[in-house]
């Protein structure tokens, strides 16, 4: 199956990044053919600096590959390399009714939120589907709050195929129900908006000054604790074995250690996980060449089936000079 997936360069990456999307698409690498954009044209409806974009679109390349995405299995470009996205968008904004991107909930909720509204976040969906469409891609694993952008993204490719021929795969959504949402140190879900995310990517002493504001409840330290409901625990039982999270269930029931031992637990847990990925982005970081010549690899790579799908596209409407 031919997956694909886009992701923005917003800066640092975090553990409910991790979980949240990254970790399955390292999985899905293994048994499916993996399209992975870094989308900076995205990343346009909200970042305008020039300077911190190029940063954050190299970073974004870094981290992902050090935490396990593999250029050998996957097809890995920087979105605006392939420039037939854009032409591809533009065709598709002529077969789009202004109904269906006024309906978005994507559009409504970043307004509501205090974003300026514009035309690049209100045909964000049709840049969307142009994303998905041009590789004839079949599924799109995205979060429930993504899934309306992908059925835009099918409405569209019907009413072209519908005037012109089956010519675009018609995607479906993957929404992992298993997938972590994991709770940040206050307890809502982990989100750079909220300011209450565990970096992937920090040093020691500021990872441990993360997990130190976990928010817990006051139990005095030879009381039993209740795992149930506390954000240390949520957290760490994805790092732990099911033999460690029994023991740390028997630790939270025996009480005589306070929240600040499982905190500091927590802390070397998530540490020793992500080792081999801090050595990686060392590596990469040091060797910023190498990471370019993969993102120009998988742009040729994308380029080519991008290029040959765009000549049928402008085939089937007309934009054709022809011979002379």
């Amino acid at each position: 199956m031919r997956v694909i997936t886009g992701i923005q360069p917003s800066g640092t990456l975090h553990i409910g990044n991790y979980f949240g999307s990254i970790k399955q698409m390292v999985s899905l690498q293994n048994s499916n053919e993996l399209f992975m954009f870094i989308a900076d044209y995205h990343a346009l409806t909200t970042l305008k600096d020039a300077k911190q974009l190029r940063e954050n679109t190299i970073e974004a390349a870094i981290s992902y590959l050090s935490l396990g995405i593999n250029p050998a299995k996957t097809i890995m470009w920087v979105q605006s390399d392939v420039k037939e996205v854009l032409e591809l968008y533009w065709i598709l904004s002529s077969y789009t009714p202004m109904g269906l991107l006024e309906r978005a909930h994507s559009y409504k909720d970043k307004v509501a939120k205090g974003k300026t509204p514009n035309h690049a976040l209100f045909s964000y969906p049709v840049l969307m589907a142009a994303d998905i469409l041009l590789y004839d891609s079949q599924i799109v694993p995205v979060g429930k709050d993504q899934i309306q952008h992908v059925e835009i993204t099918r409405d569209i490719a019907i009413k072209f195929n519908n005037d012109h021929g089956e010519l675009f795969t018609l995607p479906k959504f993957k929404v992992d129900e298993n997938v972590a949402s994991l709770p940040g140190i206050d307890g809502a879900k982990m989100s750079k908006s909220y300011g209450n995310t565990i970096d992937i990517f920090t040093t020691e002493k500021a990872l441990k000054k993360q997990t130190g504001k976990i928010i817990t409840q006051s139990v005095a330290l030879e009381e039993p604790k209740e795992y149930e409901n506390c954000n240390v625990f949520a957290l760490a039982k994805h790092f732990l074995t099911s033999d460690e999270l029994e023991e740390l269930k028997d630790r939270y029931k025996k009480g005589g250690e306070g929240h600040g031992h499982f905190k500091l637990y927590l802390k070397e847990k998530i540490w020793n996980y992500f080792e081999e990925a801090r050595e990686k982005r060392a590596y990469y970081h040091n060797n910023r060449d190498e990471v370019c010549d993969i993102l120009e690899d998988g742009a040729l790579r994308a380029r080519k089936i991008a290029y040959e799908k765009m000549e049928i596209i402008k085939d089937a409407i007309g934009i054709r000079r022809g011979k002379r």
